[in-house]
């Protein structure tokens, strides 16, 4: 039978709380989990869009080099990206005795590190797709205007992809935040490291990565419905009109 007790007692561990504190008040649990998605999702837009121009771009050269770095980061597990960052960099000797070593070492770090380099590289392809489709009539718009090339890019181009993006971009959120369960296997407490925690704990893993999965879907259930409210805000033009 299932232990509801069990869950009762260490459902505050999940919600940033322990030992008597207040909930949200450690950086365990859905705390961890939310950092890592929030520093990944910036950090990865930041990167993403400058690539994501690199890839439309007519030189061949730095296109190419976007697309196999899309690639690689696209056409492997993030499990693996994280363990070749956390695990594999520290058997070079170079590595261990350079300034990187002292953020290399740090699991967070690492985490985000690898997060960041594999959302981005979904990012820029959803991105660059969007360029690619943008409408012919607002760029001719933007050169009647007397816009230079980067000037259009910067006003019409960049925030029209970004807005027509969001339904593609919430599904890489999603799948990004439900990945940032593999931080547990590099030693952080978040959703899915409680879990681990509270298992070599009592030896029951049913009622805890029980209590972890609902957390991940109600998290799935809220990003789902702040990105409707997005669309419905940002994308209304793109709606048919009733006549």
């Amino acid at each position: 039978m299932i232990d509801f007790h069990l869950i009762l007692e260490k459902l505050p561990a999940f919600l940033g709380g322990a030992d008597g504190q207040p909930l949200l008040s450690t950086s365990d649990g859905i705390v961890m989990t939310l950092q890592l998605l929030g520093a990944s999702l910036l950090l990865g837009m930041l990167l993403a869009i400058p690539l994501a121009l690199g890839r439309v771009s007519k030189n061949r050269l730095l296109s190419g080099s976007v697309w196999l770095y899309t690639y690689i980061f696209r056409g492997t597990p993030l499990l693996v990206q994280l363990f070749i960052i956390y695990y594999g960099l520290s058997q070079f000797d170079a590595v261990r005795a350079s300034w990187l070593w002292q953020y290399l070492q740090d699991a967070w770090f690492c985490a985000i590190l690898a997060f960041t380099l594999n959302t981005a590289a979904y990012t820029t392809e959803i991105i660059a797709g969007q360029i690619r489709t943008t409408h012919w009539g607002e760029i001719e718009a933007a050169r009647a205007m007397g816009m230079s090339k980067w000037l259009m890019m910067r006003r019409i181009v960049i925030p029209s992809a970004l807005r027509r993006a969001l339904p593609a971009y919430s599904n890489e959120v999603i799948m990004m935040m439900q990945s940032t369960a593999v931080a547990g296997l590099v030693t952080l407490a978040d959703i899915t490291g409680v879990a681990r925690r509270i298992y070599s704990d009592t030896y029951m893993a049913f009622e805890p990565f029980l209590v972890a999965g609902a957390i991940y879907l109600a998290l799935t259930f809220l990003f789902v419905w702040l990105f409707k409210q997005a669309e419905q805000r940002w994308l209304a033009y793109l709606a048919p009109r009733k006549h």
